[in-house]
């Protein structure tokens, strides 16, 4: 049997596989893969997808509390490499698998370093108020489903206003929402203690607030990873 070790750094139809003892055969190659962040620190939990340019293929794994994975892969493919950060999928890199005699082993190294904030795209209330809208839901079942993956994980939920109104409204405002998030969380049973709502009204912007445009941005909900 060969083995072949690669570091690769930043720069249809699925198939699921866990952690498990396998073996290469003459026609896919085992990847023994492993996910850690920049400073080598073991990344648990993580899902990486490979997807074959030749068929449309995905082969999904998951990172073991070691962060090490398996996976078998048919040869003679390239295969785009993605990973979910937390809740939003992310380009990462490429893989050829070349056809060759013999059975292949490629020891692979995936590095990045997973973010700490993440805005809800898609996340909307009724005008003034901390009542969610029905389009917000698609956007709050996926940050629900992202929870349960990782059940150690705990959050908070930032609400942020643009400066139109006073403060004093705006960080109510904000935390009635923060809270209204939480509250939908909880309701399909996530753990309320893992779970931290805070409003900071118009004091976080991430952009100007002397147009619309600015202000329709800093009109938030983040979410912030606060223990892994």
């Amino acid at each position: 049997m060969n083995t072949i070790r690669l570091l690769i750094l930043f720069l249809g139809f699925s198939v699921v596989l866990r952690s498990q003892n396998l073996n290469p055969t003459e026609d896919k190659a085992l990847l023994n893969i492993k996910v850690t962040n920049f400073s080598s620190k073991a990344l648990s939990g993580e899902t990486v997808m490979f997807i074959s340019k030749k068929d449309g293929k995905e082969y999904i794994v998951k990172s073991s509390a070691t962060g090490n994975a398996q996976l078998l892969l048919p040869e003679g493919s390239k295969y785009d490499i993605k990973y979910r950060d937390f809740m939003e999928q992310q380009e990462y890199s490429s893989i050829e698998i070349p056809s060759q005699p013999g059975a292949f082993t490629y020891d692979l190294t995936i590095k990045f370093e997973p973010a700490k904030t993440y805005t809800l795209k898609n996340v909307h209330y009724e005008t003034g108020k901390a009542t969610l809208t029905q389009d917000s839901y698609p956007a709050l079942n996926n940050l629900y489903e992202a929870l349960k993956e990782k059940p150690t994980l705990e959050i908070e939920i930032a609400g942020h206003t643009d400066n139109i109104g006073t403060y004093e409204k705006n960080l109510t405002l904000s935390q009635e929402r923060a809270n209204s998030v939480k509250k939908y969380l909880v309701a399909k049973g996530i753990n309320a203690n893992r779970i931290t709502a805070k409003g900071y009204a118009d004091t976080q912007p991430v952009a100007s607030n002397d147009d619309e445009t600015g202000r329709a941005k800093n009109r938030r909900t983040e979410v912030r990873i606060i223990k892994e």
